[in-house]
């Protein structure tokens, strides 16, 4: 069977945002426009500006001079899933699926391809689509870097750099004040982002998901630094950091988001267990969303825009229903299907976990 020719595609960004999304939505659309004179339309706030039907034309011009620009010209939204799209009654809360409805929306203009930017969620909402029938194509977008097939996604860098640049600035008060500092960051369920920022930042302990710490090794471990004349401490701690045997801090809960937890507030509890255990004046720095804006960083814009490019490659050569993807140096794709509901954390033999024990940083165990 002939693969339909595609006359017309659409782009959109859905999940938190994150450094780059614009470099991809220019890779997308130039691409599109000047190599294989498409139409674009793009949607916008992701997933529920489908399901509202905000969909429209983009042209060149609406595309230039974003490439260093942060967040996202289309928007996005992370609480809205059209195959269990919430809504208030009198009742509360209640569930439809619409998604037959948004491709329905799609077919009247005429959109042949749908071009998913996001991150796990995303693609798994765009898999399912993907099993309507509608042709998709995922690009992977995280700061997180948690994202299973990829060796990395976009925005992770400019994420990692935001943070290392805030433990830099913690080290000059902490030692002014002969404090332990603890700097919360971003990254869910998987440490990519407090591994890298508290390698490059020169954490003394590094806490992640995927190790689980023990308190009492860590006020050992900043006592005996105090006790040789090491009179401050900096811990780096994921959102997802979690004691042995423990559980995650969640900080609240969005009723209406396919992922309703939200993760945060283990930087105050570490501030306050570790003083409490061992006398030391301690603080917390939680970076939060600081770590998702501001200008990308060379290497996300370049990623950025190999991700866009590919994407349109691939679409064009009859590839669909498939995730852009870095591997080993080389720009491929992988099936939605093998992407769909996992996450990529890192692993327990990690390199750089390796590197960092053997500098002498802690991981609490």
């Amino acid at each position: 069977m002939a693969t339909k020719r595609i006359r017309s595609i659409a782009v959109m960004t859905g999940g938190g945002d994150c450094p780059g999304l614009n470099a991809v939505i220019r890779a997308v659309v130039k691409t599109a426009i000047n190599k294989h004179k498409l139409d674009v339309w793009g949607i916008q706030d992701g997933y529920l500006g489908l399901i509202e039907h905000r969909i429209d034309r983009l042209d060149y011009n609406d595309v230039s001079n974003i490439l260093t620009l942060g967040g996202t010209i289309l928007g996005t939204s992370n609480i809205a899933n059209p195959f269990r799209y919430a809504y208030k009654t009198g009742r509360g809360l209640q569930y439809k699926d619409v998604s037959n409805d948004c491709i329905q929306a799609l077919q009247e203009r005429e959109i042949d391809a749908l071009v998913c930017i996001g991150g796990d969620g995303t693609m798994a909402t765009a898999a399912a689509f993907a099993k309507k029938g509608l042709t998709v194509m995922g690009v992977p977008k995280t700061i997180d870097n948690d994202l299973y097939g990829t060796d990395v996604t976009f925005g992770f860098d400019t994420a990692v750099t935001t943070a290392t640049e805030a433990i830099d600035k913690v080290h000059t008060t902490a030692s002014s004040h002969h404090r332990v500092m603890i700097v919360e960051v971003m990254g869910r369920y998987a440490g990519w982002i407090a591994l890298h920022a508290g390698v490059a930042g020169g954490a003394d302990v590094i806490l992640i998901p995927e190790i689980p710490y023990e308190l009492p090794k860590i006020c050992d471990y900043v006592l005996a630094r105090s006790n040789r004349g090491k009179r401050f401490s900096i811990i780096c701690a994921a959102e997802g950091a979690k004691p042995k045997g423990g559980s995650m801090v969640v900080s609240h809960r969005v009723a209406s988001s396919p992922d309703p937890i939200r993760l945060g507030g283990i930087g105050n509890k570490l501030a306050a267990d570790i003083s409490d255990k061992t006398g030391l004046d301690c603080r917390a720095v939680v970076l939060g969303h600081v770590q998702r804006g501001g200008t990308p960083t060379p290497y996300d814009r370049t990623l950025a825009t190999n991700f866009g490019n590919t994407a349109m490659e691939l679409l064009m050569k009859g590839v669909k229903n498939h995730l852009v993807v870095l591997k080993d140096g080389q720009f491929t794709s992988i099936s939605l299907r093998q992407v769909a509901g996992r996450t990529k954390t890192v692993p327990a033999n990690s390199g750089l976990v390796r590197a960092a024990k053997a500098v002498g940083t802690s991981f609490g165990v």
